[in-house]
């Protein structure tokens, strides 16, 4: 009798990786699947170009590093966040969410150029104080102001006009967040929602509106990023 002689199972091993390794190359190819790893951002961390930016880049690095990070924006967002703030030259700057004030910084790193300022509402107590504290600790807190409470009513005491506004709060108060920031938005002016692809109800209201212009960047969290047509 011959025997069967079967293939060593290091070598099936390699096979089925590489197999693996193939499929999931051309799903990407393909855009079924995004690559986990964008090395052409992720090897690329911000630089800082004063020694206030550098004090702000210190603070997020600390911040990550003692998981003080509830519901915060990926390095990523936060730099979007910065990038818009600062392209529109903001001056007033309302967020409804602070969390522990990730997003709040990123901000700040463009209203330091800006001379802007950031009036930013947080519900829970304990998140708000982590924030303030911060945002001292950056060397930023001359240029923010901390609204503790319900946002959907505090904003209610909002009657300047607005040049950025970034929502990152409960995705059901998405809707009212957006009604009552958006007459104070003018023309020109941004709405950045964050993870708004879990909020369909609102991206359809953005996305439907002939005053609006609104795109998606996906990475990280995602943001939808709406300007307000002049």
């Amino acid at each position: 009798m011959f025997s069967t002689i079967s293939q060593p199972p290091s070598r099936t091993r390699r096979w089925s990786t590489m197999a693996a390794f193939f499929g999931l190359a051309l799903l990407v190819a393909i855009g079924i699947v995004e690559p986990m790893v964008r090395p052409e951002v992720d090897e690329y961390p911000p630089l800082a170009k004063s020694e206030s930016e550098t004090r702000i880049l210190h603070t997020l690095d600390a911040i990550v590093r003692s998981g003080e990070t509830f519901a915060s924006v990926p390095d990523s967002d936060g730099r979007m966040l910065r990038l818009f703030t600062e392209a529109i030259h903001a001056q007033s700057v309302v967020e409804v969410g602070t969390s522990t004030g990730v997003s709040g910084l990123w901000l700040c790193l463009a209203l330091e150029r800006t001379g802007g300022r950031l009036t930013t509402f947080e519900s829970d107590a304990g998140r708000a104080a982590i924030a303030r504290r911060h945002f001292q600790t950056a060397g930023v807190d001359r240029l923010v102001t901390v609204v503790e409470g319900d946002a959907h009513e505090n904003l209610k005491g909002l009657k300047e006009p607005i040049d950025l506004a970034f929502i990152d709060a409960e995705k059901q108060g998405y809707i009212d967040y957006l009604n009552q920031l958006l007459p104070l938005v003018r023309g020109g002016g941004l709405i950045l929602a964050h993870n708004a692809r879990m909020v369909p109800e609102y991206v359809a209201v953005v996305s439907r509106n002939s005053d609006l212009e609104t795109m998606f960047y996906m990475r990280g969290g995602g943001l939808v990023v709406t300007m307000k047509k002049r």
